[in-house]
């Protein structure tokens, strides 16, 4: 039968294709706080990339009130957003090496761009933003969600070798590309 090789090469390719950015979501905090907390991690080109961020509902806000076009964000709720990586990456121009990190966001009406910084210390609160910390800042690409998402999400998207990371809240969904080793 020539049904089984065919069915055999989609399952490998399946497999293939979850290897290469496998993701895990734990929840971590208070189970019943009014913004969740989770920790996701990627397994992808070699790399193990964790983020760490409370997840706020938008309820019915406007977005516009909780994402202020020029003011430095938390993008996440409570403690610092946190990125964790054992392999250098680079967002632009900023080279991060295995380490852990914070992720804030600029919003705007056009663009945004992604602000990283050192982590303090641990529990570091994301608010107020601590400029003195800050390691440099990259352009993002503003689009429009796919669907409404009610609770801010972080992901990696991996395509044909190439990563990005994309934060989507309400209608926004916005992307920059980053690089892994070197």
């Amino acid at each position: 039968m020539r049904i089984a090789p065919i069915i055999g090469t989609a399952a490998l390719s399946c497999t293939v294709a979850l290897a290469a950015a496998a993701q895990t979501t734990v929840q971590t905090g208070r189970p019943n706080a009014a913004s969740p907390h989770v920790k996701t991690t990627w397994n992808t080109s070699g790399a193990t990339i964790a983020i760490e961020y409370g997840r706020p509902y938008l309820k019915g806000r406007p977005e516009a009130q909780m994402m202020p076009a020029g003011e430095v964000w938390r993008t996440g709720a409570d403690e610092a957003t946190v990125l964790t990586t054992d392999k250098a990456l680079t967002f632009g121009k900023i080279k991060l090496e295995p380490g852990r990190y914070t992720i804030n966001t600029e919003p705007g009406d056009k663009a945004w761009k992604l602000v990283l910084g050192k982590l303090g210390k641990a529990g570091q609160w994301g608010i107020p933003y601590l400029p003195d910390l800050e390691i440099g800042r990259v352009p993002m690409k503003l689009a429009k969600a796919a669907k409404p998402v009610e609770q801010v999400t972080y992901s990696i998207d991996t395509n044909g070798g190439q990563h990005s990371l994309r934060i989507e809240w309400g209608t926004v969904s916005v992307s920059t590309p980053f690089g892994i080793g070197n």
